[in-house]
């Protein structure tokens, strides 16, 4: 089975409207990398929609989808925080976050009005957004003599390696990313050569 080394994020900031029997919903869409920019943009949204009655949200953080977190920030349980957390999972999304606030209308649009008030806001907005493909990834750095310059290099320009760094002296240095899925590949085509040595840094 091969590794699925892909996911989908955001790429841009994006806005959903919503309106029913004078109630407005306005959603907000991030990407986000951490729980620290979901603090950030939940303050900033906050700030700017301070009258309205509700800033509900959800967000999914990490290319596994490992968290994922909503709040229906006083609404009726599950009637807000879901609906949204549902529009992204729909999408397949990941360190996407949407924050819908509520401004009260007068009339109560009841259980079912509220999740599909939410879930459309979400869904607005989301539609509104750009996504892009994104890989996970190893980086490694390979140590290796100038005599081995043409060799290595051959090796990245043929199996496209993402060049991060480098450092050509008597003594060599290059650092290079390559999709978690080709990693075992790679360490295996540098092993051939015994003069470079290869060395995992990190998955990024």
């Amino acid at each position: 089975m091969k590794y699925d080394d892909s996911y989908q994020q955001l790429s841009s900031f994006s806005k959903g409207l919503y309106k029913d029997k004078g109630s407005k919903f306005v959603a907000y869409c991030y990407p986000v990398k951490n729980e620290e920019d979901v603090k950030q943009r939940l303050a900033e949204v906050k700030k700017e929609e301070y009258a309205a009655r509700h800033h509900c949200y959800a967000y999914i953080l990490h290319p596994d989808q490992s968290t994922q977190r909503d709040n229906d920030d006083g609404e009726p349980s599950n009637t807000a925080g879901k609906p949204i957390l549902g529009q992204i999972l729909s999408r397949n999304l990941t360190n996407t976050l949407v924050i819908v606030v509520r401004y009260f209308g007068g009339i109560k649009l009841g259980i079912s009005g509220l999740i599909n008030a939410y879930r459309v806001a979400a869904s607005n907005a989301l539609d509104n957004g750009k996504t892009k493909l994104c890989y996970i990834k190893d980086m490694y750095s390979v140590y290796f003599k100038y005599s081995e310059m043409n060799q290595v290099m051959r090796l990245v320009k043929e199996h496209e390696l993402e060049v991060i760094r480098q450092d050509f002296k008597l003594e060599c240095t290059l650092t290079f990313c390559v999709r978690k899925s080709q990693s075992e590949k790679i360490q295996s085509i540098f092993a051939l050569n015994h003069l470079v040595k290869l060395k995992y840094i990190k998955k990024i």
